[in-house]
C-alpha cells in the first residue's frame, strides 16, 4: 500500500520544539524527494522544507536556523525537528513525496493526512 503516515504533532508553548516524523511504504524511498509542508488556516499550503533523495536540503526562510530536516532511509522515514516554535508555526503539517513505485516506473507526488501543530503565546 502506498502510503505516508506523519506523526508527532501536538500543543506547544512558544519557545518550544516538536520533531514530526513521516512513515513512508510502497515507494522506492531512496529515490524520493521528500518535503513538508503546512497549510495555517486561511491560507495556502507552503513549502516548509525539502529534501532531495541525495539528502541536500531547502528550507522557508521563515524556518532556517530553526527547522532542521532529516531522512533515514533503511526505516523509509523523514523527519522534521522543529525549535523555537512561535505561533505563527501553528499550521498542519502534512508529508510529501516525490517518488517511484517501482523501479524505471514514473514519479508521483504523495500526501500525507497531514498532523496538527498548535503553538501558543
Amino acid at each position: 500500500q502506498v502510503q505516508l503516515v506523519e506523526s508527532g504533532g501536538g500543543l506547544v508553548q512558544a519557545g518550544g520544539s516538536l520533531r514530526l516524523s513521516c512513515a513512508a511504504s510502497g515507494i522506492i524511498f531512496s529515490t524520493a524527494s521528500m518535503g513538508w509542508y503546512r497549510q495555517a488556516p486561511g491560507k495556502q499550503r507552503e513549502l516548509v522544507a525539502v529534501m532531495t533523495s541525495g539528502g541536500s536540503t531547502n528550507y522557508a526562510d521563515s524556518v532556517k536556523g530553526r527547522f532542521t530536516m532529516s531522512r533515514d532511509n533503511a526505516k523509509n522515514m523523514v523527519f522534521l525537528q522543529m525549535n523555537s516554535l512561535k505561533p505563527e508555526d501553528t499550521a498542519v503539517y502534512y508529508c510529501h513525496a516525490n517518488a517511484v513505485r517501482e523501479w524505471f516506473g514514473p514519479k508521483n507526488d504523495l500526501w500525507g493526512q497531514g498532523t496538527q501543530v498548535t503553538v501558543s503565546s
